[in-house]
């Protein structure tokens, strides 16, 4: 990209259309001029001619009638019938030479003579020469002048280019915030600093992505390690334990058990820390058709088992949808264990299959209105249902989210109609339905 200056690339284009536009204009001109000097000469000697003609007919003297006949730049010969000559002009040398020839008319003495006029260009060469200077300094005056308030009007015109660089300049020393804010965006500089402005929006918003990004990393991965402590911890106090153990078998085995318990607690945080990472990075989804009340059903059998005294209700459509199985699996499970903690493994579950996904109800004590959208966020428990005591990481039910979203749907928390919490699991594209 050439970076010639711009005052000077527009200052010298300018004059140089104002040379060629003088230079048209004085050839013009001057062409104009000539053309009528020429039909004046031509006029002149016509006029001559005709005065010649009426002296004739008054039968004034032949050289009284050239004399009164020549004028300034002509000059004129008159050949008698006899053959005499009155008269000879003489041009200055290298002139332009205009010649009218007539016969006059008159008293015999006059009566055939041959009158010759010439004209030379000393008047109109004269005036040419003066015409020419005139062109030449008023050409090289508007060309001063012009240089002149273009280097001031430029640098006006071309004002908004110097508050873009300006504007530029402050944002790469840190300056935020500034803007342009053009008054009519449809001209040409409007439009360039309107994307300015839209670009320095784009630039100033990525930056602050950027920042909350990072620090929302940062605080993950502060958590995140604070989470894998504690079963670590735990692990390696069982692990000690055991290797000092003096034999007992009872204390073995609890040691064994509380040694499986936090290996088991740290390989959930580990794997649900992989499964927000792979949504961050875009998850991979297997579409195919799935029953929604199949898995619902699966749901409901595992938590018989797992909650016996928790009450499970299954009921809605049998509605099919595509996606991915596992994943669907993986939404149902964090919300519905979720929903089971809150209720500490006691009271009723109810799953209903909608036309396009589900809800799952509980008896529980509910989540706040002011809760509800900070319960998706990572690694937030609330304080009064969702402890590390009841097993609950914090990423179960954000992980149901991203998943139910990287469907094209959503994951909403709203209350319950006869109490507790209410989670809704909508906008799944839907095959078919009953």
């Amino acid at each position: 990209m050439k970076t010639t200056s711009l005052y000077r690339r527009v200052t010298v284009t300018a004059l140089i259309v104002l040379i060629a536009v003088l230079a048209l204009v004085g050839f013009v001109v001057f062409a104009v001029f000539r053309s009528q000097a020429e039909q004046d000469v031509n006029r002149v000697l016509a006029g001559r001619v005709q005065l010649a003609q009426q002296l004739a007919r008054q039968n004034v003297p032949p050289r009284s009638l050239l004399r009164r006949v020549e004028t300034t730049g002509v000059h004129g010969r008159l050949t008698l019938p006899d053959g005499t000559v009155v008269g000879e002009p003489a041009p200055p040398p290298g002139s332009r030479l205009k010649q009218v020839k007539a016969t006059l008319t008159g008293p015999a003495r006059i009566n055939g003579a041959k009158l010759t006029l010439i004209a030379d260009d000393s008047i109109v060469a004269g005036a040419e020469q003066r015409l020419e200077k005139l062109l030449l300094i008023t050409g090289l005056s508007a060309i001063v002048a012009t240089a002149l308030l273009l280097l001031v009007g430029v640098r006006l015109a071309l004002a908004p280019l110097d508050a873009m660089t300006r504007l530029a300049r402050s944002i790469v020393s840190g300056g935020r915030g500034g803007r342009l804010t053009p008054t009519r965006a449809s001209t040409e500089l409007g439009r360039a600093a309107e994307a300015f402005d839209s670009a320095l929006d784009a630039l100033e918003g990525a930056e602050q992505t950027a920042r909350d990004s990072e620090e929302r990393t940062r605080r993950f991965v502060a958590d995140a390690a604070h989470e894998l402590r504690t079963p670590i911890a735990g692990v390696q106090a069982a692990a000690e334990a055991l290797v000092q153990a003096p034999g007992d078998p009872e204390h073995t085995a609890q040691l064994q058990l509380l040694l499986a318990g936090e290996a088991r607690r740290a390989g959930k945080l580990v794997s649900d820390l992989l499964d927000l990472a792979r949504l961050d990075a875009g998850a991979d989804l297997v579409r195919e058709p799935v029953s929604l009340a199949a898995l619902a059903r699966a749901q409901a059998e595992r938590i018989a088992l797992l909650a016996p005294e928790t009450r499970v209700e299954v009921t809605g459509l049998d509605t099919i949808v595509l996606g991915d199985a596992d994943r669907l699996t993986q939404i149902l499970s964090n919300v519905v264990d979720n929903a089971v903690r809150a209720m500490h493994g006691q009271g009723t579950l109810a799953v209903a299959v909608t036309a396009d996904g589900c809800t799952v109800s509980d008896t529980g004590p509910g989540v706040p209105e002011a809760q509800r959208e900070r319960i998706f966020d990572r690694l937030v428990r609330l304080d009064d249902a969702r402890g590390r005591d009841t097993g609950g990481s914090g990423l179960g039910l954000p992980i149901a989210r991203g998943f139910a979203r990287a469907h094209g749907g959503d994951l909403t928390c709203r209350e319950a109609p006869g109490g507790g919490a209410q989670f809704v699991l909508s906008g799944l594209q839907t095959v078919s339905g009953e």
